[in-house]
């Protein structure tokens, strides 16, 4: 029986391997990420008032099997203000100021093995056979944002 904390759970999933601009899942496009750039990503920082969920921030953990850094206040898009206004003396004053970690949220391995088995044998497949659908549907739509 499935319930409200379910379909939530589900719900924050989906957030999390979700599908972006370029019909590529945020996950995938770590991978690439760490391809082309010949760089291993070794922590994510979320940002936005979305991710003030401790659930989904432990998920994000979990899925990406990466320490997840919750920053010390959670609109961070304005930072960047305080940078062009001159509110600091210099950008590495402004970073270290406004860039302080709050909680980190680390993977907990029972359920980075289960999300690892779920993105490979089963997204992966269901996102290739589903790909051409996203594009359909940009193109009925006219949103090419996916």
């Amino acid at each position: 029986m499935h319930n409200r904390v379910h379909l939530h759970r589900a719900i924050l999933e989906c957030l999390v391997y979700s599908i972006s601009k370029s019909f590529v899942s945020r996950r995938k496009g770590k991978e690439r990420i760490e391809k082309r750039s010949g760089q291993t990503i070794t922590r994510l920082r979320a940002s936005g008032g979305g991710l003030q969920s401790d659930a989904a921030l432990q998920i994000t953990a979990n899925v990406y099997n990466l320490p997840t850094e919750q920053p010390h206040l959670y609109e961070t898009s304005g930072l960047g203000v305080a940078v062009g206004l001159k509110l600091h003396s210099d950008f590495t004053a402004a970073v270290a100021a406004m860039s302080r970690v709050g909680q980190v949220f680390v993977p907990d391995p029972a359920h980075v093995q289960t999300y690892e088995q779920l993105y490979r044998r089963v997204y992966c497949r269901m996102y290739q056979r589903l790909q051409p659908l996203y594009h359909d549907i940009a193109a009925i739509t006219g949103d090419d944002a996916g």
